[in-house]
């Protein structure tokens, strides 16, 4: 009974740091950040139905849901969350991370595409291409390493059969596994 207490109690406790960790960098990535590029001409854009506006909101809307999806498989499967401070304890290879490596930076690179979108701004979209190569890097130059150290041989595994970023894209025979 005791053990059952202690698990919601963890689980909870999980939660509230990943909700913590979403309102601190993946919004500001993806809200603060693009509203102060935009706030000077943001009260001028006037918003119409049209099917890039539908096309825009649509791209955000599965960014913030495969976001979320992933998120929460880290606090559930994984015992942890997105910050480095406090990663999963167990490799989570399920839902979306069976498509990608990645889906997480996937998700908000997508929302930030939506943004331009949906603002019509070259600045937001220079700011997506920025934010692209930081996440490209901060994986291969931190991420990566560290969990091939953690997580050992199921690691090295999980990278031959998932593609670090795009669905079914891999470099020449797997490079890109490790």
């Amino acid at each position: 009974m005791e053990t059952a207490k202690q698990s919601r109690l963890a689980l909870v406790t999980t939660l509230l740091k990943l909700a913590v960790f979403t309102v601190l960098v993946p919004g500001t990535v993806t809200l603060w950040v693009p509203l102060f590029l935009l706030l000077p001409r943001v009260h001028h854009h006037s918003f119409s139905v049209n099917l890039g506006g539908i096309s825009a909101l649509l791209i955000i809307a599965l960014g913030t849901s495969g976001y979320f999806w992933c998120a929460l498989d880290f606090a559930r499967k994984g015992q942890g969350t997105p910050a480095p401070v406090d990663p999963p304890k167990v490799l989570v290879v399920q839902g979306l991370y069976k498509c990608t490596r990645n889906p997480m930076y996937v998700s908000v690179l997508s929302i930030l595409l939506g943004e331009s979108l949906l603002f019509e701004s070259a600045w937001l979209l220079g700011y997506a291409a920025a934010v692209t190569v930081a996440f490209h890097s901060f994986v291969v130059f931190y991420e990566e390493p560290i969990l091939r150290r953690k997580m050992g041989a199921a690691y090295v595994q999980y990278c031959r059969e998932v593609p670090r970023w795009i669905l079914g894209v891999r470099r020449a025979r797997g490079r890109d596994a490790i």
